[in-house]
């Protein structure tokens, strides 16, 4: 899968000052990780956002958002972000705040 510098880009802009971050190729793209847990990434086939489980109701009824899949299997708690959704400002700082909510709640590792 080829990347998306663009969209690299915008992540990296929108997440540089967050303390823990780290970011590597991953998933056929560019992954960005919180104190070593996965947080979101980017891929030429949109932006990967963790949610968890049971949290992407609503990111799930936005135009634009569908549910993660690897393979035939649906990533739970997971959702991939098309060029209109991640490319509206606000929504993908919103996607990006709750993921960082979500993830900031695991056990470090």
């Amino acid at each position: 899968m080829a990347r998306d510098k663009g969209l690299e880009e915008l992540l990296n802009d929108e997440l540089r000052a967050e303390p823990g971050i780290t970011d590597k190729a991953m998933f056929g793209g560019w992954a960005w990780l919180l104190d070593g847990r996965l947080l979101c990434g980017a891929r030429a086939d949109g932006m990967l956002v963790r949610l968890g489980k049971d949290k992407d109701g609503w990111a799930l009824q936005t135009p634009g958002i569908v549910p993660m899949f690897s393979g035939t299997r649906r990533m739970q708690g997971w959702v991939r972000a098309d060029s209109q959704a991640y490319g509206d400002d606000s929504l993908r700082h919103k996607l990006l705040t709750c993921a960082l909510d979500f993830v900031r709640s695991l056990p470090l590792k």
